[in-house]
């Protein structure tokens, strides 16, 4: 039996690839490598950081202090490490971990990811845990744990033609529930952000805070193009049930002021967080809503301190803070000569 953890839970060390001249983020590469350095060093200070990135002793020089941080050379097409690292189960049986390498097209195909469908294996010498190939295309962010035998998910992404068009929803099922050990999948069919290419991830709308807790991206203004289909997600997370039956706690997040550049609407969410041991780092974007949404966390993250971290070059690139992260559960270690 297999047992999927939380990201609530203890962690190892937290995933990042580094910007570089050849991935998307070239025409302000700079302002983005300054955000990842954010995060990388506001991770360091609880956890340890692994790099990844393309010349380790450039990437190194970006930082006044290399600890608990750790840098491995892979040269990746781009940089969104939470759809193309491994995902990590405890096989249950043999009490040791297992790291899950599903297949990344790119999110169906819109973008090339060769280089980053190969990392996981590419790097797996530096992982203190096995690595299985999965025959399914599956990212990171579209898939959450709440350490009770519930997977939640959405029906856009992990249904969607572009991803597994020879499977149906309940051969997807069985694959989900064999891979990662859980009870039961939690399908949202409704639920979205303006400009985002994942198709509607669960970890830009919903998320886990703990077994019996979803925060999640509430829309109040009627004009808004979103507010239908988040009052309609909305409706659907109060209508879930866990595996005992029992409803869950569900927390509101505020969404942005509408964010555009190049007149393309951004898909700024405050959902996009990263948990990590003892701390939450949010993702701001210099917007009037900011201020409310650290509160929120506050208040739902006890013992936990939130750390806010400017994103808005993130979305530029149509992901944010969540999306450039993986972290791994205290049993996966690192094998750091």
């Amino acid at each position: 039996m297999r047992y999927f953890p939380a990201e609530f839970e203890p962690q190892s060390f937290v995933q990042l690839i580094f910007p570089h001249p050849q991935s998307d983020w070239a025409p302000y590469l700079e302002e983005a490598r300054a955000c990842f350095v954010n995060i990388a060093n506001a991770i360091s200070r609880y956890q340890p950081c692994l790099i990844v990135c393309d010349d380790s002793e450039l990437v190194k020089s970006y930082f006044s202090s290399h600890e608990n941080l750790i840098f491995v050379a892979y040269q990746s097409d781009d940089t969104w490490a939470r759809d193309c690292s491994a995902l990590s189960v405890i096989d249950e049986d043999e009490d040791e971990p297992l790291l899950l390498d599903f297949t990344f097209t790119g999110w169906g195909g819109k973008f090339d990811a060769t280089r980053d469908n190969a990392m996981s294996s590419s790097i797996a010498s530096i992982y203190g845990a096995p690595m299985k190939k999965i025959d399914l295309i599956l990212e990171g962010g579209g898939v959450e744990s709440n350490a009770n035998g519930s997977l939640l998910t959405t029906a856009e992404c992990l249904l969607n033609l572009n991803r597994n068009p020879h499977l149906t929803k309940t051969q997807t099922e069985n694959i989900l529930k064999k891979e990662f050990g859980v009870e039961q999948i939690l399908w949202l069919n409704h639920g979205y952000l303006s400009g985002d290419d994942t198709d509607s991830h669960i970890d830009t709308l919903a998320r886990f805070i703990d077994t019996d807790t979803i925060m999640y991206v509430k829309c109040d203004d009627k004009d808004d193009e979103h507010y239908d289909a988040l009052k309609k997600m909305e409706d659907e997370l109060k209508a879930l049930r866990d595996i005992d039956g029992e409803a869950f706690n569900l927390i509101a997040l505020p969404m942005t002021n509408p964010i555009f550049y190049d007149d393309e609407r951004l898909p700024a969410t405050y959902a996009n967080f990263l948990i990590i041991n003892d701390a939450v780092l949010l993702p701001i974007y210099n917007d009037p809503h900011d201020a409310e949404a650290i509160a929120i966390c506050e208040d739902a993250f006890r013992g936990r301190d939130i750390i806010p971290i400017e994103c808005s070059v993130l979305i530029r690139q149509h992901g944010s803070l969540h999306c450039v992260t993986m972290q791994f559960p205290e049993e996966v270690g690192l094998r750091v000569e």
